[in-house]
């Protein structure tokens, strides 16, 4: 251990080299949760290195893959009863590395490239995760302690919908209490700014699949036979209108629109129209305003992927036995995931389609944590200073994940910090982090530390869990 002079950074710098080394090693472990390899692998490495960094770790299983527990605590040396804690949610799976051919280097090699780690995870979410750990180990290095407890949740199957993860968190309640936690995502923007996003949306995901005679026939047949994939073309289509509205009765009951502070922070966001017209492929330039309350207050319906009959080279003409279809409901605040699948099965069955065999997927609702809740300061300070920017800050984010597991249901207020930037290409081929960006990821998360202890203390902002400074948005999501 290095003198209790020396600054957090500084052990950062020295150490920086081994750093990177142990983030590609977690790359190397193909942990990739929808094919359920590596994950064992990386939830024991991820737990080592806890335990290099002084953090009690433990791996406990709720019925999935491995969880990560771990928790250190610290404040002020002989006191640490006014010190806040600090949650880290993070996950060690990640996406299957397809279509390969299209990667520059080994998808799970772990090559660095002119200052470049590509890999799959760099970013999604292996960086982000090393990072905190690294953070924790330095601080303790260069101070001796913590100036607040820390406790890490990192599960192993954030990529297919965090299916067991409620039931862990559960078992472990009264262990996982926190003031304020950083949520796995963001990133740095094309300016350089850091990203904090507040919330998430909650998602219903389906699979719908049409059936027709036991085996494929030929297609001369069709004049007599039922084609599955135009069954399952026809019901896909009774779901969603010209408009972009769902059409089952009931799904917008209980949506709420944005307040007036929301669109207000929608007004401040930056937007290059000209930009999202390209990626989006849209026809005319989007306004920035309308299109990001669409984008991240409306509910949508996504064709995820079909599946039918041939596809191949050449022809080959043939009637299907079986056609499928994957849809991801993206919801909003007010809307519970359990009740929106039940009203689209009513919907199919009502609309002369109960033929479909519908399977459930994924399932979590909305959550938001308040723009004014002590985390979210400390996040933004911390921001400020590393990257030399304000923070770009969303209301929330037009993906989904565990949120509400964390925000709702332990009553933990989260903002997201990530060590990407906007050409990690996440769930893409190469996805990638810069190697700058993850070393001041690092700087990032020690700054929060800092600023989020200073909640705890005399003289500080006030206990993180006050009303009114960190409580979590209440009745976010229902069910």
């Amino acid at each position: 251990m290095t003198g209790a002079r020396e600054e957090p950074a500084a052990v950062v710098d020295r150490e920086f080299d081994r750093y990177v080394g142990e983030l590609c090693d977690l790359c190397r472990i193909p942990s990739v949760s929808a094919w359920g390899a590596g994950l064992d692998e990386a939830a024991q490495y991820v737990a080592e290195r806890m335990l290099r960094a002084g953090i009690a770790a433990r791996v406990v299983r709720g019925g999935g893959p491995p969880v990560v527990l771990g928790e250190l605590r610290g404040g002020r040396a002989g006191d640490d009863s006014g010190a806040p804690t600090l949650m880290f949610y993070n996950h060690y799976d990640v996406q299957p590395p397809d279509p390969t051919s299209d990667w520059a280097v080994d998808p799970f090699g772990g090559e660095v490239r002119d200052g470049t780690l590509i890999a799959r995870g760099a970013a999604d979410n292996k960086g982000g995760l090393m990072s905190r750990i690294q953070a924790v180990e330095a601080y303790v290095q260069a101070r001796g302690r913590l100036p607040l407890s820390v406790k890490f949740v990192v599960e192993g199957e954030e990529e297919i919908g965090s299916l067991h993860l409620k039931a862990t968190l559960d078992a472990e309640r009264r262990a996982l209490s926190a003031d304020g936690g950083l949520w796995e995502s963001g990133h740095r923007d094309k300016s350089g700014r850091a990203v904090v996003y507040l919330g998430a949306k909650g998602i219903c995901y389906l699979e719908l699949a049409a059936r027709g005679a036991p085996s494929e026939l030929h297609s001369a047949n069709a004049a007599v036979a039922p084609n599955p994939a135009w069954r399952l073309v026809w019901a896909l289509a009774s779901l969603l209108g010209p408009d972009g509205r769902v059409r089952a009765p009931g799904f917008y009951d209980g949506v709420r629109p944005p307040g007036a502070a929301d669109r207000a922070a929608l007004q401040a966001l930056p937007f290059e129209a000209g930009a999202m017209q390209k990626q989006f492929g849209l026809k005319d330039e989007p306004e920035g305003a309308a299109f990001l309350e669409r984008l991240l207050f409306e509910p949508s319906c996504c064709i995820c992927g079909l599946e039918s009959g041939y596809v191949g080279p050449g022809s080959k003409t043939v009637l299907p036995n079986v056609a499928r279809a994957l849809i991801d409901i993206r919801l909003v605040e007010g809307q519970d995931p359990a009740r929106i699948e039940e009203l689209l099965r009513r919907h199919l069955v009502e609309s002369g389609f109960g033929d479909i065999e519908v399977s459930g997927g994924d399932r979590s609702a909305a959550a938001r944590t308040p723009r004014d809740a002590a985390i979210v300061e400390a996040t933004c300070r911390a921001a400020r200073e590393v990257y030399g920017q304000d923070a770009v800050v969303y209301p929330t984010m037009a993906g989904s994940g565990p949120l509400p597991l964390f925000v709702d249901d332990l009553g933990i207020p989260m903002a997201s910090l990530g060590a990407g930037h906007a050409g990690s290409a996440i769930h893409a081929p190469n996805e990638n982090v810069r190697l700058e960006d993850y070393r001041l990821a690092i700087f990032a998360v020690q700054r929060v530390m800092d600023h989020f202890a200073a909640c705890g203390w005399p003289g500080g902002s006030g206990r993180p869990g006050a009303s009114g400074r960190g409580g979590a948005s209440r009745g976010v999501g229902v069910g």
